[in-house]
């Protein structure tokens, strides 16, 4: 278990501007933060700022309804385990060396997947995220509100993976036969208030690193947010009006042979008074993408670190190690 110690005063992710037609300019900066953090903001991604601010509202709408109707949705209950999460139902601490275990989690979630139609040949393979979405009777237009939040921000994602790729000294488009029907869940995220009699290390999100490919997340004004910086020190990850944090995940980090970070960091709501809510967009491959060091990042200097696997089986073992059990096994 990673023992919480208070965050240092912030030493500022870079904010990239991601609008510019100097790509170039941008992939050299985005190199730099992948390298450092794997965690920066972006600017002018085109995600209209009102969808945001109204898939806000419409978030709190949603945890303010009765655990009975949230329960009804549950994740567990769903071939492609989107839905909603309550409260303590994820350990997201990874665990080191020592026998105590972390305790849950300080947060409820509702996970909305790939929309598909009900005859989709996807739907058949059970894949995390893929279709089978419910959406709770009581709020008309939330669904509706939702997928179009998805789609806006598979846009943003689409260019922020292109820049990637050129960040890499590959082609725009490397990364897009990998990402067609990808894997992309939007969870909305709800953090009460931090308790003052919680239990000792106890947080909104313990300390982890994100599973797949690449994610961006909108944060609401509390803050809470800490990242792990490459000297190992904790610094703080503010909200930033307009802006995204992208990070990369541990998919990324084995595609990329280590060159790219996929970084610690976890959530302590910063309020005691108010609720904290956030978007988090995790776009990964399509779950049978085979994922072997990419050329550019394996040298003499620095040979190959990972064998190659599919993005299913690297996200089945770590949903295993957060939820204690698979998807397809459950």
């Amino acid at each position: 278990m990673h023992i919480y110690t208070p965050a240092e005063a912030s030493r500022a992710l870079p904010i990239i501007d991601i609008g510019g037609a100097d790509a170039s300019h941008i992939a050299t900066a985005i190199h730099r933060a992948c390298r450092e953090t794997g965690f920066f903001y972006i600017v002018n991604h085109a995600v209209p700022a009102e969808l945001i601010a109204d898939q806000f509202t419409w978030s709190e709408r949603f945890f303010a309804l009765p655990i009975e109707e949230k329960m009804a949705l549950a994740m567990h209950t769903s071939p492609s385990r989107v839905g909603y999460e309550p409260v303590g139902a994820q350990v997201l601490d990874s665990q080191d060396d020592t026998a105590e275990k972390a305790p849950p989690d300080l947060k409820e979630s509702f996970y909305c997947g790939v929309d598909l139609p009900e005859n989709h040949p996807l739907l058949a393979k059970h894949w995390r995220g893929y279709g089978h979405n419910r959406w709770p009777a009581s709020l008309p237009g939330f669904a509706e509100q939702t997928l179009a939040l998805h789609r806006a921000l598979q846009l943003a994602g689409d260019r922020v993976l292109s820049l990637l790729a050129q960040s890499l000294e590959l082609a725009p488009g490397w990364f897009e036969p990998f990402y067609r029907d990808a894997n992309a869940s939007l969870r909305l995220i709800k953090y009460p208030p931090h308790p003052t009699a919680a239990r000792a290390n106890q947080l909104g999100a313990g300390t982890h690193t994100d599973w797949g490919g690449v994610t961006l997340l909108a944060q609401d004004d509390v803050g809470g947010l800490e990242v792990q910086n490459v000297a190992g020190n904790w610094i703080a990850a503010p909200p930033i009006a307009g802006a995204l944090v992208v990070n990369l995940g541990d998919l990324m980090a084995r595609w990329t042979n280590g060159v790219y970070r996929s970084n610690f960091h976890r959530v302590r709501n910063n309020s005691t008074a108010r609720d904290r809510f956030s978007l988090a967009y995790f776009y990964g491959p399509r779950p049978d993408a085979v994922i072997a060091p990419i050329a550019t990042c394996v040298s003499d200097d620095l040979p190959q670190r990972f064998e190659p696997c599919t993005a299913d089986d690297h996200m089945q073992e770590m949903f295993r190690r957060s939820y204690g059990y698979s998807p397809v096994a459950a």
